[in-house]
């Protein structure tokens, strides 16, 4: 699903944006987690069947990852890192394509930036900022 989206939009989507956010999160810990658990057993075992178990976890635990990642920008925004908490909300300011950027930890949409700038060129929203859509 494409939009754009006003600073009100976006504000108005974060809480389910947050959520979505949190659980795509929780999978990519649990993919980490594996991946270390897969390295261990590679190393500590000669068992065949632990380490083609927790191949198999792993896969299942990427595919998950990527299904909640597909959620998440099923809600319209684009997923920056996951790592790092990054999303952009796609908008306009006058006739330029900008994003509305958040970072998890902030409450609401209150910086932007050009396409091609990305987190480092963040710029705050004005309160009264009519130039985003």
């Amino acid at each position: 699903m494409f939009s754009l989206f006003t600073t009100n939009e976006a504000n108005a989507a974060l809480p389910d944006v947050i959520k979505k956010f949190e659980y795509a999160l929780s999978k990519k810990n649990e993919v980490s987690k594996l991946e270390q658990q897969l390295q261990m057993s590679l190393s500590t075992t000669n068992s065949f069947k632990e380490f083609i178990t927790l191949k198999q976890k792993l896969n299942s635990a990427v595919t998950k990852f990527y299904e909640a990642v597909e959620i998440l920008e099923n809600t319209g925004v684009s997923v920056k890192s996951i790592e790092q908490g990054l999303l952009d909300f796609p908008s306009k300011r006058f006739d330029e394509e900008v994003w509305l950027c958040w970072k998890y930890g902030e409450t609401e949409i209150k910086f932007w930036h050009e396409k091609d700038s990305g987190f480092m060129g963040r710029k705050p929203i004005e309160v009264n900022d009519e130039s985003l859509v």
